[in-house]
């Protein structure tokens, strides 16, 4: 009998490294017409950021975005602060969420000059919520690291994980009224896309 007592202790310390991995996460697009999932966070200065207190003001325009070391999330992010007016000017608030640590956030802004709320989506509780989130490879994963970007580093995570760069617009009654969402990050919903999916500011939207 006790010669079957290590196996066995083999046998549940296995069963529980193999319960400690999570799935790979695999990103999904949220339709137009869906209710948008409830979140809180909070901005880099710790203002609250809350989906369902912006709504009373007005429509919402939900950005995800990669890291400060992301060429295309940068040239995003810049573009969207020097068009940010014709957004505010139809009465949308502006929110963006990213994975990355608050050090790299203030790089972001840095390289950015970003006045708008950026969200540190701590254990990717909004990323999961709108499906943007998705396990990135080993192989990706390294040949990243041989570009100087350790992805769990940079995001202060044990795990290799990502947003799709969507983009989504909430109207005040909570549902996705534009969804832009493209695996390949390279491509980014435009600020002209979002802002003819706005109707003008005073309208139900």
């Amino acid at each position: 009998m006790t010669k079957l007592l290590p196996l066995t202790s083999a046998l549940l310390l296995t069963a529980s490294a193999a319960l400690a991995q999570a799935p790979p996460l695999v990103a999904s697009a949220l339709k137009v017409g869906e209710m948008a999932p409830a979140f809180k966070g909070q901005d880099a200065a710790g203002r609250p950021v809350e989906l369902r207190q912006l709504l009373k003001k007005g429509p919402v325009v939900l950005y995800f975005y990669r890291g400060q070391w992301c060429p295309y999330c940068n040239k995003e992010l810049s573009q969207l602060q020097d068009s940010l007016q014709v957004l505010t000017a139809k009465g949308a608030q502006v929110v963006v969420v990213t994975p990355e640590t608050q050090e790299n956030i203030d790089k972001t802004v840095a390289k950015t000059k970003a006045a708008f709320p950026i969200v540190h989506d701590q254990n990717l509780a909004i990323m999961k919520a709108y499906r943007t989130a998705f396990t990135v490879d080993e192989a990706t994963a390294l040949k990243y690291k041989g570009f100087g970007v350790d992805l769990k580093q940079a995001n202060g995570l044990d795990a290799n994980v990502l947003p799709v760069p969507a983009t989504y617009v909430i109207g005040r009654d909570g549902k996705i009224k534009f969804a832009f969402f493209d695996a390949d990050y390279r491509h980014r919903a435009t600020v002209r896309q979002v802002a003819r999916a706005l109707a003008p500011a005073g309208s139900s939207l």
